[in-house]
């Protein structure tokens, strides 16, 4: 394997440390993610969890809590594009597209009843991800999942 990395996955240095999230959801908790690089910089790791959800959270949050998860994302060097792929506590496993220009970070995927799709923003000073989470049932009409901040706690 090259020691080298490709110039795309540089761009996801911005991303390397731990965050705290903050779901814009009534009632939850923070929690926090790390991203760190793996495989001498073949591929980025991103690992999350919360602590126990409070009692004040909603009830589909208590029942459907992702923690914890994993995600490894991958680069294709052919089309600059990321593929993300990710498990939970929940015992789900997905896989996502990915792109990430150094200022927008947008995840998608596109499944049959469930189509999902993520556009977060990072600060100029590299400290918060302002994003949101949209789901759909048919890739055409959307809806808002939630909206969560990401701001750092450390870098790596």
């Amino acid at each position: 394997m090259t020691t080298t990395r490709h110039p795309a996955l540089v761009r996801l240095d911005a991303l390397i440390g731990r965050w705290t999230l903050r779901p814009k959801v009534e009632g939850l908790g923070p929690a926090w993610a790390e991203f760190a690089w793996q495989d001498g910089g073949a591929f980025l790791r991103q690992d999350s969890d919360a602590g126990p959800m409070p009692a004040t959270a909603p009830r589909a949050w208590r029942d459907n809590a992702p923690f914890p998860t994993r995600a490894v994302f991958g680069l294709d060097d052919a089309t600059g594009e990321f593929t993300m792929l990710y498990a939970d506590g929940r015992g789900v496993h997905r896989v996502y597209r990915m792109t990430f220009d150094g200022a927008v970070l947008t995840i998608w995927r596109d499944a049959p009843g469930f189509c999902q799709r993520y556009t977060g923003t990072l600060s100029a000073d590299g400290s918060v991800i302002d994003g949101r989470w949209e789901q759909s049932p048919d890739g055409v009409t959307w809806t808002l999942d939630f909206e969560i901040v990401h701001t750092r706690a450390e870098t790596g």
